[in-house]
């Protein structure tokens, strides 16, 4: 049995305020009933694929799995990204030791349907309820981590899994990102940080794990996501000057403060995820085990979470297989998650080409066996991204329909209904009344930053910005990403990429067409019927 205070001695140096003597492991109880496979449940679907690998071979050699996957956590919040207030040691080894990609897109900009779309390794209009946000998960949509367990691997999730949601309505007797384990916990140190001791239950994980047995395990930070301890950046002895303001929000001290604030969640993120790889090491698996680590969603801040602009869909992603992917390369092809759920079945030997619902995307093995940088693959040069709904922020619950289509230098997005407010309607019910203007925007996270736009939106500085997160927008919208990273300038009606619109119109209608998307096959208003399973708002009727 491993020790997991053997362990923790080996990355004490990131311990120093605060201690996990009382958080460690007691002998593991028996999992029989959590561990238990649900075969029974996948039956159909499994039928329709090829023979599993043999699960009698030696499976030593075959790759572990172990995803990383943060809570609201934009592409440029790195350190390996070059952020100065935020400091990923544990991130920039696994880019540093594998290969960073600077160009990989969520599937949504919203938690639910992006980890929904990972898990099925199919694009969010592909999967019906899952692909928006708190609602049902279909079981005839199979997930990976159900393939891994069929093919032999003890397989097991700590933390946030696929959710919000409900999957046991759809069925499912476990959370679609596998058997829980969440007995850990730890106090945090600071207020809204989750108690959950991630790496504590990853070590009891391993101690069930059966001898030789190859493993799948997710383990799914509660962090970034908000709330935050306001001020707690700064206590920590972060500067407002290292933060670099994304320019859709004002550059004043309250909102460099509040970024501080979110940079210390990711930092704690970190800390687990480096507390993991030292288990991994110690136990002599790092190198055989797929390590991919990357974040749901963009920050949750005005204009980047729930929106398919650069902040809210572009995520951090670093991938370390030591025994199979040269290691010290950065690279620049468009990889979408969809891609990252074909690529762990083809690295563990599960072939599921004749699955009743395929794969969408394309394995990156061949980039990951690869020794070049930059472009590695001269196709990937696209990555695609929807939108439904969000939170209940609409009369009747209506969602805010996009797609979306990411090339190298350019992003084009598709507003299906521009009448709609993006952000969610102005004014909420309360009691049966309105509440006034801007008692609405819940597809905006609660938070200081809103409320400073909405405070000020009367100053003539700051109302440009809250336009910017919550202001009607036109049907089509065009990016040059290069030069505006933000997504400000839209360049749709610019008569100068006339040319560039027409052409990435065409082909993100032309792809719809072919994954079958309801948006532009007939309208799509079956998305207006999909249940929410969390709590519905009311708001006036449109007139």
């Amino acid at each position: 049995m491993l020790s997991y205070k053997v362990h923790c001695l080996s990355v004490r140096a990131w311990q120093l305020r605060w201690s996990r003597e009382s958080f460690l492991p007691s002998p593991i109880q028996s999992r029989s009933m959590r561990l238990r496979p649900i075969l029974v449940s996948i039956l159909p679907a499994l039928l329709l694929s090829p023979a599993l690998p043999d699960l009698h071979a030696a499976t030593a050699k075959r790759p572990n799995i172990f995803i990383a996957i943060s809570d609201d956590q934009s592409f440029a919040h790195t350190s390996a990204a070059g952020y100065k207030a935020v400091q990923t040691p544990a991130f920039d080894r696994v880019a540093r030791e594998g290969i960073f990609f600077r160009n990989a897109f969520a599937p949504s900009a919203g938690c639910s349907p992006t980890r929904a779309a990972f898990l099925t390794g199919r694009h969010t209009w592909q999967i019906e309820e899952a692909g928006t946000h708190a609602s049902s998960f279909p079981s005839k949509y199979v997930v990976f981590p159900d393939l891994l367990e069929a093919a032999g691997y003890f397989v097991g999730f700590t933390g946030k899994g696929w959710g919000p949601g409900n999957f046991e309505i759809s069925g499912r007797t476990r959370n679609p990102a596998g058997p829980a384990f969440q007995e850990r916990k730890l106090t945090p140190p600071h207020k809204f940080i989750s108690p959950n001791d991630y790496a504590g239950n990853f070590a009891d994980f391993l101690a069930a794990r059966p001898k030789d047995k190859p493993f799948y395990f997710w383990y799914g930070g509660s962090e970034p996501h908000r709330a935050y301890d306001p001020g707690v950046g700064l206590r920590e002895g972060k500067k407002l000057a290292d933060v670099e303001v994304p320019a859709f929000l004002p550059d004043t001290p309250e909102i460099r403060s509040e970024i501080l604030d979110y940079c210390v969640e990711i930092e704690w993120f970190d800390r687990h995820l480096g507390l993991i790889l030292a288990q991994l090491e110690a136990a002599g698996e790092l190198d055989n085990t797929l390590v991919i680590v990357t974040s749901d969603n963009g920050m949750p801040f005005p204009r980047a979470k729930s929106n398919l602009y650069e902040y809210g869909f572009h995520m951090p992603l670093a991938i370390r297989w030591g025994a199979v992917a040269p290691g010290g390369r950065k690279v620049d092809d468009l990889i979408g998650f969809v891609d990252l759920s074909a690529t762990i079945l083809e690295a563990a030997g599960v072939d599921a080409s004749r699955l009743a619902y395929p794969l969408s995307g394309r394995s990156i093995l061949n980039v990951l066996r690869s020794t070049k940088s930059g472009q590695v693959d001269a196709s990937r040069t696209a990555a695609y991204a929807a939108r439904e709904r969000h939170s209940a922020s609409r009369y009747n619950n209506w969602t805010y329909p996009q797609r979306a289509l990411r090339t190298p230098d350019y992003l084009y997005i598709r507003n299906f209904r521009p009448d709609r407010w993006p952000a969610g309607d102005p004014v909420v019910l309360k009691d049966g009344k309105p509440a006034g203007m801007h008692s609405g925007y819940n597809d905006i996270d609660g938070s200081p930053a809103l409320s400073f736009l909405i405070k000020n939106s009367t100053d003539p500085k700051i109302k440009p910005y809250l336009d910017y997160a919550v202001a009607k927008r036109p049907a089509e919208e065009l990016f040059d990403i290069r030069k505006d990273p933000a997504c400000l300038k839209n360049l749709a009606a610019d008569p100068a990429f006339a040319g560039v619109r027409k052409k990435l119109a065409a082909q993100l209608e032309g792809y719809l067409r072919e994954t079958g998307d309801s948006r532009v096959i007939d309208g799509g208003e079956i998305w207006e019927s999909y249940p929410r399973y969390s709590p519905i708002r009311s708001f006036p009727r449109p007139e």
